[in-house]
């Protein structure tokens, strides 16, 4: 049992409890209620005073790419880029074609650490690897298991150096959804985006997602050149185009969506797509500001990803929060009760999670409690704003997945940071060698004049 915290319940009534309680067995919740009355009705095994704390729901991130942590502090020999498709083919593409297998379980070890400790419990993550396709997502897997987090895992599908690379990474999704005793991580499909795949991928990818019943997802129009590529090559727009090839519906996450224009918006909200929307990478690759309000105000459920840049969904919620008020020099919009919602019921939404995402009777009970060190305000004013505005990942105490204390009072109880730290410095450090040791950006134009886009 969990007792005396001020519980934010991102229930359908939104409902916030003063001096609430949450009772817990066999990994689900059993019911939510004062203090005084849910300890009358349960005798609990362990107990967690939750006093001076803010219980919520566990954070989901709905887009992430875990490796991308590799990239954090590296001091890369490339020429600056000066726009995304440089971003991409300097940056991004020469990582993918030198990843291992042993690369993806450190990275995704590293990241799960740190998302699980800053109160992310579960993630939706997109590898890429073009040179080691086959075993990748187990790797993934095992260390998604390791540390405890929940991972909607997926091998990023793209024909960006050939079409057989494409099929090879269908049918790495294909063969982990069909896999057996995964624990806490589980498989959708995924493309990586419009401009790196053929229509009959698209159509493929989204048949498979049909016929195994998983989420589908890909980058739609994270910088223009995505929507100038469609428009030449195909006579639409990026969006239109994905929904003439099938791939719309309510099991499609499409990321980033920053370059939409209308028609485009309408038609995701009519096909119940989803969105996952990612401010702080947008901000970081300079690609422009998501048309977020337009989005929510035309129904479209958004969740709230991190596209492998900063881990603690927190800040991004932080940055949801800010980057579109000044972006519409409105300061009322979005509320910080809707970007709540992005990073929790609507991110669970999203992926069909519907067991997640909130704290109700019956829901798998997936739950942080945050407990900042120094309390300057009370929290009897705004729970969410309080949330959006006065909190961060390192504020987060516990941790409980699946009803199992993952963290207890900052300390992850499944592993050993420090060694483990050791271990992933090394194995990245061994990827930095590797990657500098060969500037690929007078290679990448070449690649892009030869039409193998």
């Amino acid at each position: 049992m969990i007792k005396r915290g001020t519980v934010l319940t991102m229930d359908e009534n939104r409902r916030i409890l003063r001096n609430g309680a949450i009772s817990i067995e066999d990994g689900r919740i059993l019911n939510i209620g004062p203090t005084e009355t849910v300890s009358k009705n349960f005798r609990a095994d362990e107990v967690i005073d939750a006093k001076g704390s803010i219980v919520m729901p566990g954070l989901i991130c709905a887009h992430t790419h875990m490796y991308g942590i590799a990239l954090r502090g590296s001091s890369l020999r490339i020429e600056p880029p000066s726009d995304f498709s440089q971003i991409l083919q300097r940056m991004w593409w020469p990582l993918d074609e030198i990843l291992t297998n042993e690369d993806a379980y450190a990275t995704t070890l590293a990241a799960s650490i740190e998302s699980v400790m800053n109160g992310t419990t579960c993630f939706a993550d997109t590898y890429s690897a073009p040179n080691h396709i086959a075993g990748s997502l187990d790797s993934i897997s095992k260390a998604v298991n390791e540390v405890g987090i929940r991972g909607l895992i997926s091998f990023e599908a793209t024909e960006r150096r050939n079409s057989c690379e494409g099929k090879r990474g269908l049918q790495e999704n294909i063969r982990f959804i069909k896999s057996k005793n995964k624990g806490r991580a589980m498989g959708m499909m995924s493309l990586h985006a419009s401009f790196t795949v053929s229509n009959d991928l698209v159509e493929e990818g989204s048949e498979l997602s049909k016929k195994y019943d998983v989420p589908i997802t890909i980058h739609v129009s994270e910088g223009q050149s995505d929507s100038y590529h469609n428009i030449e090559r195909y006579g639409k727009r990026t969006v239109e185009r994905l929904h003439a090839a099938g791939l719309l519906s309510q099991r499609a996450v499409l990321a980033h969506c920053v370059h939409l224009n209308e028609q485009e918006i309408e038609l995701i909200h009519y096909t119940s797509s989803n969105v996952a929307h990612n401010p702080m990478s947008n901000m970081l690759n300079a690609v422009g500001i998501a048309p977020l309000i337009d989005m929510i105000d035309h129904g479209i459920n958004v969740g709230l990803g991190n596209d492998g840049y900063v881990f603690d969904m927190f800040e991004n919620m932080r940055s949801a929060f800010l980057l579109h008020r000044v972006g519409r020099r409105d300061p009322n919009r979005p509320s910080a009760q809707q970007v709540v919602e992005m990073c929790t019921v609507n991110s669970a939404r999203a992926y069909g999670l519907n067991s997640l995402g909130s704290i109700a009777s019956g829901k798998e009970a997936d739950i942080i409690i945050v407990r900042p060190s120094f309390v300057a305000t009370p929290s009897t004013g705004s729970i969410y704003g309080y949330v959006v505005n006065g909190l961060k990942g390192s504020d987060v105490s516990d941790v409980i997945i699946g009803g199992e204390v993952i963290v207890r009072e900052r300390r992850l109880l499944r592993l050993d940071t420090d060694k483990i730290g050791k271990q992933v410095r090394k194995s990245i450090s061994g990827l930095w060698r590797r990657l500098g040791s060969s500037p690929p950006e007078a290679l990448e134009p070449l690649r892009l004049e030869q039409g193998r886009l």
